[in-house]
């Protein structure tokens, strides 16, 4: 009589971190060279974890990093997004989201220390952070003391750059409370293209004359784009 064999179901084997060599743990290279010398992925892995079963963490951050949008997807991707991703779950889109919001305030807390306005450089160090990846154009004025040292960052209007939303009332109100003697116009383009359109130039040269009236100096008008800007002062643009 034959001996009847029996099937077993496959033992699930759970990867993880712990299973691999030392010296390349993420957490391990973190404490041995440094956090500058940690991928994007093995910076994200921190943060998840733990992957999921036959997947690590690295696993997981380097699939997320590898889909469209790569590290900006985490800086616009909404909780549920994150939440969504296989291996990730509510608990650790929480944790991601808490670290590049953190990672937005340290940015936008150098405005606090009222730096100066020297070049066009300055001015997207400081807001680049903030405003490269808003998914609408957001208009803003740097109001400067007669020294260029920024008093205040004051958003004018969400939206294309008509004369409705940008009107000169608006930009230079805050200005003249603060008794700024100069302002410095910067705002995004979404599509992270920073060329500036016709409107953009149209907008700037209606604001400069309006300066003058006001005693207040238009210094540049500064057009944000993805990690890259614009100055149309340096263009020549008016």
């Amino acid at each position: 009589m034959a001996r009847e064999i029996k099937e077993t179901a496959p033992v699930e084997y759970r990867l993880t971190i712990k299973d691999m060599p030392q010296e390349i743990r993420p957490r391990e290279r973190m404490l041995a060279s440094g956090v500058q010398a940690l991928s994007n992925t093995e910076l994200l892995a921190i943060l998840l974890r733990t992957g999921n079963p036959g997947e690590t963490a690295l696993g997981v951050a380097a699939r997320i990093l590898s889909g469209p949008g790569g590290l900006r997807y985490l800086a616009e991707a909404t909780l549920d997004d994150l939440k969504g991703v296989k291996g990730v779950g509510l608990a650790k889109a929480a944790q991601v989201k808490a670290a590049v919001e953190l990672g937005r305030r340290v940015a936008a807390a150098r405005g606090e220390e009222r730096p100066v306005i020297k070049s066009p450089s300055d001015v997207a160090n400081l807001v680049m952070e903030e405003m490269r990846y808003l998914d609408r154009e957001h208009f803003r004025a740097l109001s400067l003391n007669n020294k260029n040292r920024v008093l205040a960052v004051d958003s004018i209007s969400v939206g294309g750059l008509s004369s409705s939303l940008v009107h000169p009332r608006e930009v230079f109100k805050n200005s003249i409370k603060r008794s700024a003697a100069a302002v410095v116009l910067v705002h995004n383009h979404p599509s992270g293209d920073p060329s500036p359109s016709r409107e953009d130039v149209e907008v700037t040269v209606r604001l400069m004359e309006a300066g003058k009236i006001l005693g207040i100096e238009v210094l540049d008008h500064v057009v944000i784009g993805d990690n890259r800007y614009t100055s149309l002062k340096e263009k020549g643009m008016f």
